[in-house]
Formats: C-alpha cells, sequence, structure tokens
C-alpha cells in the first residue's frame, strides 16, 4: 500500500512547491472525502428543512421552478471554478483563483468577503440544531421556556447548543484533516441515506402527480406579481446552493487534487441539485393539503410528520441533527483553510500565528480556533435581536456571491484578453476544461452571478424586515456589505503598512 500511496503524494507535493508553496498540510483525502467537503457545506437536508416553507409561501407548488434555474447557474459557477481547481490546487481554493486570475486586490477582498460569510454561515447552521434537538427530547431545552427560536427563551437556547456545537466542531479540526475527513465523510453517508430514505416515503405517500409543479394559483394571486413572487421564493434556492468550493479549499490535503477537485466541486453540486430537487417534488406530491396554510409556515416537517409518524420522525430528526453537524464541521473546515492560506500569504493580522501548522497533525489549529469563536459570537446576537441574526446571515449569502463574482468576472476579462489560453498550455494533459465553451459558460456564469446579488440584496420587506418594525433594515445588504468592504480596506492598509 505504501508502494502506490507515497509516489502520488510526492508528485503531489512537487506539484505545490512549483505554484510557491512547501507541503506543510497533511495529504489524507481521497476522492469521496474530498466530495463530502463540498456536499455538507450544501447540506440539502438541513437546509431544505429549514427553507422549504420560505420558497413556498411567495410562490406556492410553482416555486419549486426556481430550483433548476439556480442549480443550472450555479453550474456555470462551478465549471468554472472546476477549471481553475485544475490550475490551481491550493487551499484557500477563491482566495487563491482571484488573486491568481485578478491580482493581489482582487484576490484579497474574494477572501475577505468569503471568510466573513463563512464565520456568519457556520453560526447560521449551527442554531439550526435549535429546531432539531428540542423535538427529539425536552431535556435539550436547557433554559427552559418555549424553544421557539422566536422566543428569549428559545434564542437563548440555540445560543447554547450551538456554542457546543462548534467548539466539539473546533476540537474535531484541531486534532486533524483525517479526523474531520472520517466524521464527515459518516455524516455524509448517513444524510444521503436519509435523503434517499425521505425520498422514497414521499413517493410510497404521494397523493398527487409531479404535475403539481404546474400549479401557479399562489403565483398569480401574489400582491408581488407573479415575475416578483417568483424571484423571492428563488432565494431558497440560492441560499442552499452555495458552498460547493468547499472540495477545492481542501486541495492541499487532497490526494490527486488536479483531477479530484474539479470532478468533486461539480459532483457535490449536481447530487445535491438532483436530490434537492427530488425533495420537493416529492414533498408537494406527499403533502396532505396545498391550502391550508401550513406548508407556507412549517413546511417540509409538517410533510414528514404526517407521512412517517412520530417514530420515523424522530428517526429522520437524528439524520438532520447529524447533517447539521457536519454542515457546520465543513463550513469551518473550509473557512481554516481560507483564513490559513491568506495568512500563510502574509495578508491578514497575526499572520505568522494563523499560517502556523501543528507539527504532528499537519493542520492549521489557529483558524479554527478563530473562526469557531467568532462564529459564537455571532450567535450571541440572536439573543434578543433575533431579526438582525436572520437579516446577517441573509446578507452573508450576498456576500458569497460577491466572491463568486470576484473570480469568474477576472477570469472573463482573462478569456477576453487571451491570457487563458496561453496558461492552459503549460499545464498537464488530461486536465478538466471547457475547452472552447469556457468563454460563453464564463458570460454567462458572470451575468448570472450579477443578478442573484441584484436579487439577493432587493430591499424586500418579506426578505429583511418581515415584522415592519425597522425599516433600516430594509437596506441592510449594501449598508452591511459596504461596512464589511471598508472594514476590510482598513484591516488590509493597516496590514500593508506594517510590512512597510
Amino acid at each position: 500500500m505504501t508502494s502506490t500511496i507515497a509516489p502520488a503524494v510526492h508528485v503531489d507535493d512537487a506539484d505545490l512547491t512549483s505554484l510557491g508553496y512547501e507541503p506543510t498540510l497533511h495529504r489524507k483525502l481521497g476522492r469521496y472525502a474530498s466530495f463530502a467537503a463540498g456536499f455538507s457545506f450544501v447540506s440539502i437536508l438541513t437546509t431544505i428543512f429549514q427553507l422549504f416553507a420560505f420558497g413556498y409561501s411567495f410562490a406556492g407548488p410553482a416555486f419549486f421552478w426556481t430550483w433548476p434555474v439556480v442549480l443550472v447557474g450555479q453550474l456555470l459557477v462551478a465549471l468554472n471554478f472546476a477549471e481553475l481547481a485544475a490550475r490551481y490546487p491550493l487551499s484557500g481554493a477563491v482566495y487563491q483563483w482571484a488573486r491568481r486570475v485578478g491580482g493581489e486586490g482582487v484576490g484579497w477582498f474574494a477572501g475577505w468577503f468569503m471568510a466573513i460569510a463563512q464565520v456568519v454561515t457556520a453560526a447560521a447552521a449551527a442554531i439550526a440544531l435549535q429546531v432539531v434537538l428540542p423535538q427529539l427530547w425536552d431535556g435539550f431545552q436547557i433554559v427552559g421556556g418555549d424553544p421557539a427560536l422566536s422566543t428569549v427563551t428559545g434564542a437563548a437556547n440555540a445560543v447554547i447548543l450551538g456554542a457546543v456545537l462548534l467548539v466539539a466542531t473546533t476540537i474535531i479540526n484541531s486534532l486533524g484533516v483525517k479526523l474531520m475527513a472520517h466524521v464527515n465523510s459518516v455524516g455524509v453517508t448517513c444524510e444521503i441515506v436519509g435523503v434517499v430514505a425521505v425520498i422514497l416515503a414521499l413517493i410510497s405517500a404521494a397523493q398527487r402527480g409531479p404535475e403539481v409543479v404546474a400549479d401557479t394559483t399562489v403565483l398569480q394571486g401574489s400582491d408581488l406579481g407573479a415575475v416578483g413572487a417568483f424571484l423571492v421564493s428563488g432565494l431558497m434556492a440560492a441560499y442552499v446552493m452555495v458552498g460547493f468550493n468547499s472540495a477545492g479549499e481542501l486541495s492541499e490535503e487532497t490526494k490527486d487534487p488536479r483531477r479530484t477537485a474539479p470532478r468533486t466541486i461539480l459532483s457535490a453540486l449536481l447530487i445535491s441539485g438532483i436530490g434537492g430537487a427530488l425533495m420537493i417534488i416529492t414533498a408537494l406530491m406527499a403533502a396532505p393539503s396545498l391550502d391550508d396554510g401550513r406548508l407556507a409556515t412549517e413546511g417540509l416537517p409538517y410533510v414528514l410528520t404526517a407521512v412517517l409518524g412520530t417514530f420515523w420522525g424522530k428517526v429522520l430528526l437524528v439524520d438532520v441533527a447529524i447533517a447539521i453537524f457536519v454542515c457546520t464541521l465543513a463550513i469551518q473546515t473550509a473557512g481554516s483553510r481560507l483564513v490559513f492560506s491568506m495568512a500563510r500569504d502574509g495578508k491578514l493580522p497575526a499572520s505568522a500565528l494563523l499560517s502556523s501548522v501543528h507539527a504532528t497533525r499537519g493542520t492549521p489549529m489557529w483558524p479554527s480556533i478563530v473562526i469557531g469563536a467568532l462564529a459564537v459570537g455571532v450567535l450571541a446576537i440572536n439573543v434578543g435581536n433575533a431579526a438582525l441574526f436572520t437579516t446577517l446571515c441573509s446578507v452573508c449569502i450576498v456576500m458569497v456571491y460577491i466572491a463568486y463574482l470576484l473570480v469568474t468576472v477576472p477570469q472573463l476579462l482573462n478569456r477576453l484578453r487571451g491570457d487563458w489560453n496561453r496558461v492552459g498550455q503549460t499545464l498537464p494533459a488530461g486536465l478538466f476544461s471547457l475547452g472552447r465553451w469556457g468563454l460563453p459558460v464564463n458570460i454567462l456564469a458572470v451575468l448570472y452571478g450579477a443578478l442573484m446579488v441584484v436579487n439577493l440584496a432587493w430591499p424586500r420587506p418579506e426578505v429583511y424586515d418581515p415584522s415592519g418594525e425597522n425599516g433600516i433594515l430594509l437596506y441592510s445588504a449594501p449598508l452591511i456589505v459596504a461596512v464589511v468592504l471598508l472594514l476590510g480596506m482598513w484591516v488590509r492598509r493597516r496590514n500593508l503598512a506594517s510590512k512597510a
């Protein structure tokens, strides 16, 4: 076994050296572990469980069609990312890709926006335990009182459960990539089994056919208009299908990353997209009623409770809890590798500490600790400020899409200048490439990304101020993005000044 693995690892490390870095991380991940990193970040079992009601409430059954639209759009982005993963198999994928095709400044801000978004996303994933665990056992409601997230007791308990989860994921990440990969792979396997079981259970309980997705009654009757309602309902899919690039974040810990990472980036998105589409359509087919209002308020849990009953419903909740765990783990892992990569290039304060790698575990511990601690701090905002926490979670997705654009836009400019093909001629044969389709796919990816940023950031009260109590929240997306941008400019300037 040693004779087959060692030479491959040696070649990968030599490849890394040719890109300007000495190998310090342990290269332990195979193809499934790489796939699991991307799949668990998306985590359709977690996100559709949480967000189904949001999409349905605006467009009814027709909200299903927003899913394939977003899937195709994100696939355009993923195809461009796959090419970059083959060319630059480096930790901190989005940062490194943007830096290599757009320059130091573009790369820094792509990494900055992505890192901030991953901190908030980790908190948002961790807080989802509050939706699941108290339903399994009352003892998980540690502070007592109402477990609903909208209540003071529910919000406080969510912080406790989320903090415990983040401590656990921080410990796992600090103990090495091999343990993280084992935990994540087992969790992803459980999630995939759960998704398949849910789909089969819903099909067996179907009360109507798949033509239900053609029902536009809610869409046509919306006060927002059919187009407006469709665009808002599409935010559900936009929130879910991000993070597939995480397979690229672990490139320096993956065997044969130039070939593995492009495949796993695409497979993580495609399998998530197909599985999610089947979950949505079968839930619509099996729902006891489409008109009693419960699908728009309770979402997928309402359907699953009716179909599975108490016992199997609780079994599924255990599976959802596992999915939440590995989702949080994957987000933190991706974020820690991004911070490590930026620090290794001296781009952050305390770069020496943040780029240090444990001598025996071969993992960057301090970035994991920082990401975990900051995520717990974000969690605390939810106590007494549930609307602000929800707003932050929405805006962080805007920042993810901005970070993606900071990769695809300079990538497109490289293609238009003719630089892309010149770079490609120096690469080993057989790597993933879009060939002559690269330019049109890149153009469409940029157009999709720009339109989605506008759609996500549009000042809609239904998204940013549903209670109507604080009008300033309507403009929270551009305001928070501006604050993050200005803060980033200040941090970068101070960091550059300290090295002058």
